[in-house]
């Protein structure tokens, strides 16, 4: 297993591949954090933070070569009730502070180990769903039409229409600069992706979303003087807080206040904060080392510990909560990123372009970046990864389905519990089926003989299917029971064997045992 901390070829080794994918990513989490902070009831510049610290922060501490940091829609809807339940910000912001906390707990319990419990199926039916919530997600604005918030995976949006309703609401409010915006954004990242980058190395070094950008912003100065009516509306732009001098960007940073900690309801707050940032960071690390061209695997426990010291600053100077984000993450990794130093640097752009050149941010059409995360969308439903699902068999295939419709038609969380479900049902199906293997011997002497052969773990979940063959046994037949190959067989069947023992002498049946000898169960 290679060492994702990448000690031993230095941080900056890889820089000529992290510089660009980190202004890709830095592009793609500027308007995510705005929108999440909006759809959160904070303050915008509490998202801006939150993205510098998951960049900075959360990315020194990592192990993630890939994984970038930052505030998640996924607890959108819980920081808004929240900052409504407590009353302030500031005081949400304690409970901010204490998740972190919690966070590092868990990862000194070990509680990274969760991760592993994932089917394989679920993960990747997970990022299917993501990349085909992205390109619907993203059709509104690329038209021009901001009803709902950049940045948003549910089925349900703050606008009061949902994903599919929204596209046919569009179309009422189509805006022709955004149209015109997203067709030369969309042709440039094609261009660049398909062609341009084969043929010579220069074109892997400027990344075609910064092109994409530049281009947009250009197209907003031009029409602005001399075409105004096909100028973009500052409404379908970035919007980044402008501050008019460094103190006035330092009053944007907010305090926790720390008279309410011993608060139920702020430790209530971070308990449900703690939990749901740490599963949804847990699956995206899981999520992220499937993309890893690399196959690296990153420490849970350590991912953890970064996230809650993430959150813990965070908290402390006025920032949302953080998780590791799966869109961000992507976009990294589609942009050539090879080590952490593309999520630290990130956060150094924000850092500094929010600081220093706000209004030119403020200048982006919002149609630029919904055409980044197309391609971003696509990469990660691709057509061919169905097939390759449909090819592994139901067991994989039906699972991977149910995520990604669940995904798309409820949120992140609810859809992977939906495709784990239906994972457990199909493991509960399969124990059930090969808790053993009964083979039928031929009759001699007008007596069936029948040798019932359990398999290495016997669990509780297998009394039904063993039970079924028993009872399925002709009467006066010859039974061997061979447990030799059995590690471990749980006292649920053993009961039921010894039951069947008693029992079928009343039935003519002989019962051997292998491997286990006289069974000694409880008499009621």
């Amino acid at each position: 297993m290679k060492d994702i901390s990448q000690k031993q070829n230095g941080l900056f080794s890889n820089l000529r591949q992290d510089l660009p994918a980190s202004i890709v990513v830095f592009f793609v989490a500027m308007p995510l954090c705005l929108g999440i902070a909006l759809a959160s009831g904070a303050p915008l510049f509490s998202g801006i933070i939150a993205g510098i610290v998951g960049g900075i922060v959360v990315g020194y501490f990592s192990n993630s070569s890939l994984g970038v940091s930052g505030p998640a829609a996924g607890l959108a809807v819980i920081v808004l009730t929240s900052i409504q339940s407590l009353g302030a910000f500031e005081i949400f912001l304690v409970a901010v502070v204490l998740a972190g906390i919690l966070q590092l707990i868990m990862a000194l319990l070990k509680g990274g180990v969760i991760a592993y419990y994932f089917p394989s199926s679920v993960i990747k039916g997970m990022l299917t769903g993501i990349g085909v919530i992205i390109i619907l997600k993203q059709i509104p604005h690329a038209f021009g039409y901001d009803g709902d918030y950049e940045g948003d995976l549910a089925f349900k949006q703050m606008d009061g229409e949902n994903t599919f309703s929204e596209l046919f609401n569009m179309l009422n409010y189509i805006s022709t600069g955004a149209v015109i915006v997203s067709v030369i954004s969309l042709s440039i990242l094609l261009l660049w992706e398909l062609y341009l980058t084969k043929k010579h190395s220069i074109f892997k070094i400027i990344p075609g979303p910064l092109v994409a950008v530049i281009v947009g912003v250009l197209y907003q100065v031009v029409t602005l003087n001399l075409f105004p009516e096909f100028a973009i509306q500052s409404n379908h732009l970035v919007t980044v807080p402008a501050a008019e001098s460094l103190s006035g960007f330092f009053s944007q940073f907010s305090l926790p206040d720390f008279s309410h900690v011993l608060s139920s309801e702020v430790w209530i707050v971070a308990i449900t904060i703690a939990v749901v940032a740490s599963l949804e960071t847990l699956l995206c690390v899981e999520a992220t080392d499937k993309l890893d061209p690399e196959k690296r695997v990153t420490n849970t426990n350590r991912e953890l510990f970064a996230q809650g010291a993430g959150n813990i600053v965070s908290g402390l100077i006025g920032g949302l909560p953080i998780t590791q984000v799966i869109v961000r993450s992507s976009a990294n990794i589609q942009s050539g990123g090879k080590s952490k130093l593309s999520t630290i640097m990130h956060g150094f752009f924000l850092l500094i372009c929010v600081a220093s050149i706000p209004h030119i941010l403020n200048m982006v059409p919002l149609a630029v970046l919904a055409c980044i995360l197309f391609i971003v969308g696509f990469k990660l439903a691709k057509p061919s990864l169905f097939k390759q699902m449909y090819l592994l068999g139901w067991t994989h295939f039906v699972p991977f389905i149910v995520t990604i419709l669940g995904i798309v038609f409820t949120d992140l969380l609810k859809g992977i519990a939906m495709g784990m479900a239906v994972g457990l049902v199909i493991l509960l199906r399969n124990s059930y089926k090969n808790s053993h293997f009964l083979h039928k011997e031929e009759v001699i002497n007008g007596k069936h003989r029948v040798k019932m052969t359990l398999a290495e773990e016997v669990t509780f979940l297998n009394k039904g299917a063993i039970m079924d063959a028993l009872n399925s046994l002709p009467n006066g037949a010859e039974l061997t029971i061979d447990m030799s190959k059995s590690a471990n067989i749980d006292y649920d069947v053993l009961e039921i064997i010894d039951n069947h023992k008693k029992a079928s002498k009343n039935r003519g049946i002989d019962v051997n045992l292998i491997g286990r000898g006289e069974l000694q169960t409880a008499d009621y």
